[in-house]
């Protein structure tokens, strides 16, 4: 009998749809015509032990008890899915052979891995297990699939790295927490100051730009415009670039700050000859944005929708598990296979029977043409959320589920529509020694932009027909006073945005390299959480679209060290974890350094003296206390459900 187990019971049921029928649904399970067992996880069946399973005494927060480092690791099942660990346990043992289908990432490669060692299966049985790999749910794309399977043993790297960040994260986490806490109750704090690897850098970013803001003073840049004019009375109008000699008189950005210098030119340059020196005019063409990753949709849709990068994520889910109307949504990735390029017709055709509205564009677009997102070097363990062929109507969506399914349907259709073709032009100009600047952009062809509803195309502007050498004269000029502004508080999409581009935000030029090479800070499947869990920790709050510190998330990133509030180790982790995906690495080259590290943070925490203030600063009201339901005693929210959730 073969055992498919997959992640999650939405996937098993799309194997079970592919095997062979008659079929018996049991508790737990599936059973296809020809005995075979399709079986699944509920995402996580195991977690990592709290510290008081490895010691009763670790109940109780101590400073001498940190750092919390296990000799010997531990895993137990979750307690809402005993039951489904109970019928898997039967499954695995009466097996002949196991299908590992959990998700394609390397959280769903040690999810499942995890499953089958911690229920003891033979080593000749887990020497024997087959992957299989599906990021589309629909049925023909399910047999292709298994169709496809590899050796298990092929991804090993990738389950070893992901049980590395676990316990790297749950070290970190659980230490850290637990040390500033203790520092917080003994400034009067009732709440739990929790501190990971992720979370803790993406609150520094916010606290940081808030305090940018707010020290942030406002002064006055002038720019120097000069009005020209042909022979003919034709007119246009160019701005002037300083030239290095300007420099002292010009902020970090190239701004003029001098009033008087701008005065001076404008005054030199007032009716006097000026004359073309330089005149580019290129044709050029720009591509359509790619397919989405996660991140990329998360960005868009808040920017189009205001949606949270939770509720994205929890509307992608619908749309691939419920309805199977996109790929596997937590994809890092925004390139499509080669191979898929043979299916774009049918999935074409199922989009326009699904929305009426994409059928306008139907006459532009062309199933054989074939852009850069189909890349095999490009595309790893998944590829890009793009439309499955299932064909129902949108009506039956939400609304917000609609708005994202119409968002990635254009997106996969834009790699079928023409190039954006536009006339680009850059006039220089000599007045008196000064070179003032003229451009226009004037579109061609729009190609993809009205698919998109790209506002992009309004940018179409145009000159006089002019040429090099050509002599000119300039009658006037202004002088624009401007104001410099502070930076925008961090929104949702903003937020996302500088979590996938973090290395804009670091200055060691090694870490930033670094940082441009990895994802980010996070994962697809964990940013959106991320960022609620500091909206849950009291941390961070919103105003309007605004998202913005609290005193609690300014105190505690005061009170910790740079290299927990920076994303330099975070980017160091990954370079770790991607070396033992690539079997560049091991496990203990990753880990022994890290409690090192660790023992170092624990003796630095002891010497923080958190401020009193925080006393009177209101914690989440999951960390309030509350009565005992017997007796009169008061008794605190159970600490282990206060840091379960800190590893990142």
């Amino acid at each position: 009998m073969i055992l498919y187990i997959a992640e999650k019971p939405s996937l098993a049921r799309a194997i079970a749809e592919v095997l062979p029928k008659p079929q018996r649904k049991h508790e737990g399970y599936i059973e296809a015509g020809n005995g075979d067992i399709v079986s699944w996880c509920l995402g996580h069946l195991l977690e990592q032990a709290d510290p008081d399973e490895y010691d009763p005494q670790l109940k109780s927060w101590r400073s001498e008890h940190l750092p919390i480092i296990p000799e010997q690791w531990q895993l137990k099942p979750r307690s809402k899915t005993r039951k489904q660990l109970s019928v898997l346990r039967k499954l695995i043992k009466q097996s002949d052979q196991l299908v590992h289908a959990g998700d394609p990432d390397r959280e769903g490669q040690l999810l499942v891995d995890e499953v089958i060692d911690y229920l003891g299966a033979s080593s000749a049985k887990k020497q024997a297990v087959q992957r299989c790999l599906i990021s589309d749910l629909n049925a023909n794309a399910v047999r292709k699939a298994l169709s496809q399977l590899q050796s298990n043993s092929e991804f090993i790297p990738l389950s070893v790295s992901a049980l590395a960040r676990s316990r790297a994260d749950w070290l970190y986490g659980i230490n850290m927490t637990r040390a500033y806490t203790i520092r917080g109750r003994q400034a009067g704090y009732n709440g739990v100051l929790s501190v990971g690897r992720v979370q803790t850098p993406l609150l520094g970013l916010v606290v940081r730009r808030d305090q940018s803001i707010a020290g942030f003073v406002s002064k006055p840049f002038y720019e120097v415009v000069a009005v020209l004019q042909t022979e003919a009375g034709e007119t246009f109008e160019a701005s002037w670039k300083p030239s290095e000699n300007c420099r002292p008189y010009q902020d970090d950005e190239g701004r003029v700050m001098s009033k008087q210098l701008a005065e001076n030119v404008q005054q030199r340059v007032t009716d006097k000859p000026a004359r073309i020196t330089e005149l580019q005019q290129k044709q050029k063409k720009q591509r359509a944005p790619l397919p989405f990753s996660l991140s990329s949709l998360q960005i868009e849709a808040a920017k189009r929708f205001n949606l949270s990068a939770k509720q994205v994520l929890d509307l992608c889910q619908g749309l691939y598990e419920r309805h199977k109307l996109i790929t596997y949504p937590r994809s890092d990735c925004r390139y499509l296979p080669a191979e898929h390029h043979a299916e774009a017709g049918q999935v074409m055709t199922s989009l326009y029977q699904n929305n009426p509205d994409l059928e306008a564009f139907r006459p532009q677009l062309d199933s054989g043409r074939r852009s850069l997102a189909w890349n095999d070097s490009k595309v790893s363990a998944h590829h890009a959320i793009i439309p499955t062929q299932r064909t129902m109507s949108v009506t039956r969506l939400s609304r917000d589920e609609a708005w994202l399914y119409d968002l990635i349907c254009r997106y996969y259709l834009a790699q079928f529509a023409a190039d954006y073709l536009y006339f680009d032009t850059r006039v220089d100009i000599d007045i008196e020694g000064g070179l003032f600047v003229a451009a226009a952009h004037q579109t061609l062809e729009s190609g993809w932009k009205p698919l998109l509803n790209s506002k992009s195309q309004e940018r179409s502007s145009s000159l006089p027909e002019l040429q090099k050498g050509q002599q000119l004269h300039c009658p006037s000029a202004r002088i624009d006073e401007k104001q410099t502004q502070p930076p925008k508080h961090f929104t949702d999409a903003t937020l996302l945005s500088a979590m996938t581009g973090i290395a804009r935000y670091v200055t060691d030029p090694e870490i930033r390299k670094v940082l441009k090479e990895t994802d980010g800070l996070g994962t697809e499947a964990t940013r959106a959480g991320i960022i609620e869990l500091l909206f849950k920790r009291g941390f961070l709050r919103r105003e309007g679209k605004a998202i913005r510190a609290t005193e609690v998330g300014v105190t505690l990133i005061s009170c910790l060290p740079d290299s927990a509030t920076t994303p330099d180790m975070t980017a160091l982790w990954e370079v770790s974890l991607d070396d033992i995906c690539q079997k560049k690495s091991n496990y203990s080259g990753f880990m022994q350094p890290l409690n090192g590290t660790l023992k170092q943070l624990i003796e630095q925490s002891a010497t923080v003296r958190i401020p009193e203030s925080i006393r009177s600063m209101s914690p989440p009201k999951a960390t309030r206390r509350r009565k005992k339901s017997t007796g009169g005693r008061t008794k605190t929210v159970k600490q282990k459900r206060q840091y379960k959730k800190t590893a990142v």
